[in-house]
């Protein structure tokens, strides 16, 4: 690529560091003098390497208790990635799980998109989100009023004429934007920190895992409803929105059996990774990087065969959940007792350096240089 290029990198919101912030952390170590745009943009919760490129924001910046009840402002996310500026800018890179792929660009520019879902809670997972067991009545009408118009910028604003290429975390999120935008998108998978991992001993204690974000389709109450009537213990670590259908689901059983450790630090995380029997992964996920961590410090994993996870992980990692249900999820406890000792520490460790952050950057460029060659001016 030409020298002297200048670019710009879209990310729909900057208020923490999860897995779609660490690819984005990753991709602008490949433009280190990118200029970076975003709706809502909390310095200190982010990292140093994206703390070191200009920031760009929307008005909600400015706007009181925007950065906390972001969420309810989702009907204008549209219009205001689309009023962001980029008539400079000759290659826009965008990090999308929500709207930051539908900036206008220039005719000539080049936009690729790394797309970790489509508005998920406006497509398949719209019921999981808006249902009436886990949103109230006022929500939900809204939601409802708002979803076509919300579906229909979500197709239109993936065309070519401002998305050149699609990149897709997982072959289930390809086929998904097949399916809801009509476009192909090439696979390309993200990452899992492998030093963060390196030293950990594993220690294993009698306690199963549940750790991440509450997300409504990540069904930790369900897991927690099957391991607890298993007489199984369970440590329970993470917060959300579905934060309180998990602690109606963890209040059934004594604290002694189930529990709730709420968020916890790095260390932490890591003393979990070495010390529970296996984590258990009860969503249908984009991609999911949690069983990865999971593998690259050792810990097997007991995960539903659906979405994402069909990518990551095999029939030597741990245990597949054939239904999300009380009853799979205890079938797959059962099996993975029945032959925990016959998995491999070595074996889950290989498969996470597969997924490697090196790898994610070749393959990232690859296809960058590919289109530039197509596209590019």
């Amino acid at each position: 690529m030409a020298q002297g290029i200048r670019t710009a990198v879209i990310h729909d919101w900057l208020i923490g560091m999860r897995g779609g912030e660490k690819v984005l952390e990753a991709i602008l170590e490949l433009f280190p003098d990118a200029d970076v745009f975003t709706l809502i943009y909390e310095p200190e919760k982010v990292s140093e390497v994206i703390r070191s490129h200009r920031v760009h924001t929307s008005c909600l910046q400015q706007i009181p208790g925007a950065k906390r009840h972001y969420r309810k402002l989702l009907p204008l996310f549209p219009t205001l990635i689309e009023r962001f500026d980029l008539s400079e800018y000759d290659l826009i890179v965008s990090s999308s799980h929500c709207v930051a792929k539908g900036v206008k660009k220039r005719t000539d520019a080049v936009h690729l998109s790394y797309v970790h879902a489509p508005m998920r809670y406006m497509w398949d997972r719209f019921d999981e989100y808006f249902g009436a067991d886990v949103s109230g009545m006022v929500q939900r009408k809204v939601a409802h009023w708002v979803r076509p118009y919300l579906q229909r910028w979500d197709r239109v604003s993936s065309q070519e004429d401002r998305v050149d290429r699609i990149l897709a975390n997982s072959h289930y999120i390809a086929e998904s934007i097949q399916n809801f935008w009509n476009r192909e998108a090439h696979v390309v998978y993200p990452f899992v920190d492998l030093e963060r991992y390196a030293n950990i001993q594993r220690d294993p204690q009698d306690f199963y895992l549940l750790l991440g974000a509450f997300a409504p389709y990540k069904r930790v109450d369900l897991a927690i409803e099957a391991l607890g009537k298993m007489g199984k213990k369970v440590w329970v670590a993470g917060s959300g929105q579905d934060a309180e259908r998990v602690q109606k689901a963890a209040s059934r059983f004594s604290d002694t059996q189930v529990r709730l450790l709420g968020n916890v630090s790095d260390e932490e995380v890591l003393k979990l990774y070495a010390q529970a029997r296996a984590l258990i992964f009860p969503g249908k996920e984009d991609f999911g990087i949690t069983p990865l961590e999971s593998l690259a410090a050792g810990c097997p994993v007991i995960a539903l065969r659906e979405g994402g996870a069909l990518d990551t992980l095999t029939d030597q990692t741990g245990v597949w959940i054939k239904t999300q249900s009380v009853s799979g999820i205890q079938e797959a406890i059962a099996d993975f007792e029945a032959r925990e000792t016959q998995i491999q520490v070595s074996v889950l460790h290989a498969r996470a350096h597969a997924f490697s952050k090196q790898h994610f950057q070749q393959s990232f460029l690859k296809q960058l240089l590919e289109l530039w060659a197509e596209k590019g001016p």
